[in-house]
């Protein structure tokens, strides 16, 4: 029952900015560490950032200083401000959440956003 919904992927130009938005929606009892992920063409999909319930967040060295991962007072929401956008930041973005429901955590995907920046 436990539904994640990402938005505000799109297109920039090198140097531009975009935020992700992901919402956890469902029958929740508690959300633990929060996550972006993200996959390119022909790539595996790898952690971009993730961010704690007490907000602690974490950053592949290729986003480090461009990208900055937060969430919401009531822990359902999780952004992913991107600034200085690079084309090889290219990638469908995939929220992923560590979420207790129905008395244990289990890990849930999002649908996942396409971003693009072009040269």
């Amino acid at each position: 029952q436990v539904q994640l919904v990402e938005s505000g992927g799109g297109l920039r130009q090198a140097g531009g900015s975009l935020r992700l938005s992901c919402t956890a929606s469902g029958s929740i009892s508690s959300i633990d560490v929060m996550a972006w992920y993200r996959q390119a063409p022909g790539k595996q999909r790898d952690l971009a950032a993730s961010i704690t319930s007490g907000g602690v967040s974490n950053y592949v060295d290729s986003v480090k200083g461009r990208f900055t991962i937060s969430r919401d007072n009531a822990k359902t929401t999780v952004y992913l401000e991107m600034n200085s956008l690079k084309p090889e930041d290219t990638a469908v973005y995939y929220c992923n959440a560590k979420i207790k429901t129905r008395g244990y955590y289990s890990y849930y995907w999002g649908q996942g956003t396409q971003v693009t920046v072009s040269s």
